[in-house]
């Protein structure tokens, strides 16, 4: 299997496992925040940091899924080029309810 046909996940793990724990640190941030019952605000700032990190990390790994799965040049099959689109499509409905 050649790097192009190599998963994004695998190409880029330990930038995404930093990433997941930088996460990880403000889930844990936000649950002190709420043991130690602090304003609402403060509550809500802390979620929508989780959110925004949650986010980015989403438009990373499907941006390259879409690079990967879709717009390769090397892909010469349509039926592998359906396969990439479904599984994004499922996971963009699964990730929007």
């Amino acid at each position: 299997m050649g790097t192009l046909a190599m998963s994004h996940t695998t190409r880029e793990k330990s930038k995404l496992l930093s990433r997941v724990r930088r996460i990880r640190g403000q889930v844990e941030a936000l649950e002190r925040a709420l043991e130690a019952e602090r304003g609402c605000a403060e509550v809500l700032q802390q979620i929508a940091a989780v959110r925004g990190a949650i986010n980015g990390l989403m438009v990373e790994v499907m941006e390259d899924h879409i690079e990967t799965h879709l717009a390769n040049p090397q892909i010469a099959s349509d039926a592998k080029r359906r396969e990439g689109a479904d599984e994004l499509i499922e996971v963009v409905r699964a990730y929007l309810r």
